[in-house]
């Protein structure tokens, strides 16, 4: 009799110890009482009824899902592979087991559908520059449609955009274009910064001729300073202008006949030459 009623003693004991429950600081435990909610419980130690409490453990950290490709079409008729980075966090074990099946599948299928119709509003541009943009907007869907749950969205990161080969190839000549465009007009720019330096320097060389010696022999020092090995034979600028007045004086000698023919002035006199131009050491 002491046997059996020892037995019975200790049976209730483990029964009574297996009723002590621990959850971690990141967990905690919904009860139900004959199958009805009773509370939430933890962290900690906590003791349940055994036999007529059960507990469903809930991790309210933040989880991470990778939303894998999914391909969508853009508002500009573009197919694109997008694929995403989820972060969300139970804030209400309740609702989390009790309003949800199985929370994880029900937020990765919500943001997966979401985001394929999120790119789909968007120009294909728009989903590469401003992916911030497209980000909060999945972010808001989503968190709306499992705040019911408990479940709230943290974050939401676009990780990559698969363009196809040919729009790739045609992203790449539109880029080149424009880069070739902006260096035409910033050479064209240039250089017509440097015609009106160039202007203003003719007009300063016209009131002091000398300044043009001075260039010529600044040109033979720069050219002197690379060793090279040409040979250069510098003409004074006096015969430029000696050969502009000689033609001048021979388009004056020469006169064009009304058949078209040209008619040239005979005559015996001398044709005056302005030579004061040329300098007296020059042979």
């Amino acid at each position: 009799m002491e046997t059996i009623i020892g037995t019975v003693f200790g049976i209730i004991l483990l029964v009574g110890f297996s009723g002590f429950k621990i959850d971690r600081e990141y967990e905690r435990g919904v009860i139900f009482r004959l199958g009805r909610f009773s509370n939430v419980r933890g962290p900690g130690m906590y003791w349940i009824l055994p036999l007529i409490d059960q507990k469903a453990q809930v991790d309210i950290r933040t989880k991470t899902v990778d939303i894998a490709p999914q391909e969508a079409v853009t508002a500009d008729s573009v197919t694109i592979k997008v694929n995403a980075v989820l972060y969300y966090r139970i804030i209400d074990p309740f609702r989390a087991i009790n309003k949800v099946e199985n929370y994880e599948i029900a937020v990765y299928q919500a943001a997966m559908t979401t985001l394929r119709n999120v790119v789909g509003q968007n120009i294909l541009d728009d989903v590469l520059q401003n992916r911030d943009k497209i980000n909060l907007r999945v972010q808001e869907i989503v968190d709306e449609i499992t705040e019911s749950w408990g479940v709230v969205i943290e974050r939401v990161e676009i990780k990559d955009v698969e363009i196809p080969t040919n729009m790739q190839r045609a992203m790449a000549k539109e880029a080149e274009a424009v880069r070739e465009k902006r260096a035409r007009l910033i050479k064209a720019s240039a250089e017509q910064e440097a015609s009106i330096k160039l202007a203003e320097a003719s007009q300063k060389i016209v009131e002091n001729p000398a300044a043009l010696e001075l260039r010529r022999l600044q040109m033979l020092t720069e050219i002197g300073a690379e060793n090279n090995t040409t040979t250069l034979i510098m003409m004074p600028s006096d015969f430029i202008t000696l050969a502009k007045q000689w033609t001048e004086v021979l388009n004056q000698g020469n006169k064009v006949g009304s058949n078209g023919v040209v008619q040239v002035k005979s005559t015996d006199e001398p044709i005056p030459l302005d030579l004061s131009s040329i300098p007296e050491d020059n042979p």
